[in-house]
């Protein structure tokens, strides 16, 4: 394997990894898998909504909770312009709602990560298959 063809590999690893960060199910959108990207677009979306929805925006918050907010973030960089809006402290959530937001928030970010790591490991070995041919 040469150097060069080794380099093209790795670029386009972390340009699929990337995107299955940006967008959710986008690694998989890039790889030409379609419905597996919708399907995995519309499931993080809903279980983020869904956590939003039970805990308000007060759930994501760079703040106070810092764990959870790490876990929310693999989701999309776009929840970090949710926590920006949510750090102003104008959204105050409490008790089981909040736990329960921040559970499903959390639970899609790490989802989305998941889904992330796998749609790089599909495509090192479509380029693994493909040099070996």
């Amino acid at each position: 394997m040469s150097r060069q063809s080794r380099e093209v590999n790795v670029m386009l690893l972390l340009i699929v990894g990337l995107s299955a960060w940006v967008v959710p199910g986008g690694g998989y959108f890039l790889l030409r898998e379609k419905k597996r990207a919708a399907i995995i677009f519309v499931t993080i979306i809903l279980t983020f909504c869904t956590g939003l929805y039970v805990g308000s925006i007060g759930v994501v918050d760079p703040v106070g909770a810092k764990l959870w907010y790490v876990t929310q973030i693999m989701s999309s960089p776009a929840v970090a312009g949710l926590g920006y809006l949510a750090a102003g402290g104008h959204y105050p959530v409490y008790g089981k709602p909040s736990e329960i937001g921040q559970i499903y928030t959390s639970i899609a970010g790490l989802l989305n990560l998941l889904c992330a790591i796998n749609s790089v490991y599909l495509s090192y070995l479509r380029s693994t298959e493909t040099e070996k041919s």
